[in-house]
């Protein structure tokens, strides 16, 4: 059976969609519907937990989620953007979580051209990970992508106090993905994308680690072969498409969330 070009060209107009998505508009869009996804997939804590990104432009402001709602409340028009001093910059009928914005903002404030986005949650498995002593350990194929690439942040109360932000830095550091210590889990990057799938692959790594560790003795992947793993994923994923990491997988989960509820995108 010969394949549908048309469907090859849907996905095709919803990649370069995705590579295009740099005015503020479209970010709004692509941000609402991870919120939704993670709803989606379980991984909310009432109305807690951030997911923010960095506008275009030369003031340094960033789309957080209203502070209140529901994840599945959610949509492109009810995001409101702040700047790194926590000032909402635009009218908005919703406050700001102080917490998120303290979290969020430590990465924003530095302007990094890689960490364009955070993404941070409180599941149960990854809040059970992060309270272990020997933290994320190599015993799954997701897990590897993280050896040696993760941070760790010592818990110091539920991020209240503004001179927390440098040392949430300090501890994420030229890493990707940051363990908080009895809190959750924290990732970053240049897109939603790439971010939403480096949240995916951390949230399964911390789900797989404690099944396995239920189950019995664990088998831990050998170090070199680990470093090798996660390199190996790294290339794959960039592979995949000129769009940029993570492109390929978001697509789909945007086509999923428009069969769902595409009121996301309002």
């Amino acid at each position: 059976m010969s394949a549908n070009p048309r469907l090859f060209q849907a996905t095709s107009n919803e990649i370069t969609s995705i590579r295009e998505a740099t005015s503020e508009a479209e970010l709004r869009v692509q941000l609402a519907a991870a919120y939704r996804l993670v709803d989606h997939f379980g991984w909310t804590e009432l109305i807690y937990g951030h997911l923010t990104v960095r506008i275009p432009g030369p003031e340094p402001q960033f789309l957080i989620n209203p502070y209140g709602l529901n994840y599945d409340e959610i949509c492109a028009s009810n995001l409101v953007k702040i700047d790194v001093d926590g000032n909402v910059v635009e009218p908005s009928d919703y406050a700001v979580n102080v917490a998120g914005f303290i979290i969020h903002s430590s990465v924003h404030m530095a302007n990094s051209a890689q960490n364009k986005c955070v993404m941070h949650t409180h599941t149960r498995a990854g809040m059970a990970v992060c309270a272990l002593e020997g933290g994320l350990e190599p015993v799954s194929m997701f897990s590897t992508a993280f050896y040696n690439r993760v941070g760790y942040h010592e818990y110091e109360g539920p991020s209240l106090e503004m001179d927390e932000r440098e040392r949430l830095l300090a501890n994420l550091g030229e890493n990707r993905a940051l363990m908080m210590r009895n809190h959750g889990i924290l990732v970053v990057g240049r897109t939603i994308p790439e971010t939403f799938l480096r949240l995916y692959r951390l949230e399964r790594s911390c789900q797989i680690q404690l099944d396995a560790a239920a189950a019995g003795p664990m088998h831990r992947v050998p170090g070199q072969i680990a470093e090798r793993s996660g390199r190996g994923l790294d290339e794959y994923s960039d592979a995949q498409t000129d769009a940029g990491v993570g492109s390929l997988e978001f697509a789909a989960l945007m086509r999923k969330m428009d069969k769902i509820d595409s009121s996301y995108r309002h």
